[in-house]
């Protein structure tokens, strides 16, 4: 239970250390209204996140294929400008 306390021209509350810590909340969260209820999870950017699951997909899709010539020191090879 917490209260609700005034910061400047706005109202909030106080999440407790050990709550942003278990949550591993550092900067920044994201809040969310769903059914009259107010959720507030980690925001954190993390880079890379799924890239795993992307990268099997292209390869399922037969997306990951070069568009380039392996060896572009070939003479075989004239750049289109």
């Amino acid at each position: 239970m917490t209260t609700v306390v005034q910061i400047g021209n706005s109202r909030g509350v106080r999440i407790p250390k050990n709550i942003l810590r278990d949550l591993q909340i550092e900067n920044k969260v994201e809040m969310i209204v769903h059914d009259g209820a107010l959720l507030i999870k980690n925001a954190e950017i993390k880079p890379r996140k799924d890239w795993d699951e992307a990268f099997a997909n292209m390869s399922k899709n037969r997306d990951d294929v070069l568009i380039m010539p392996e060896n572009l020191d070939s003479d075989d090879f004239e750049w289109v400008w």
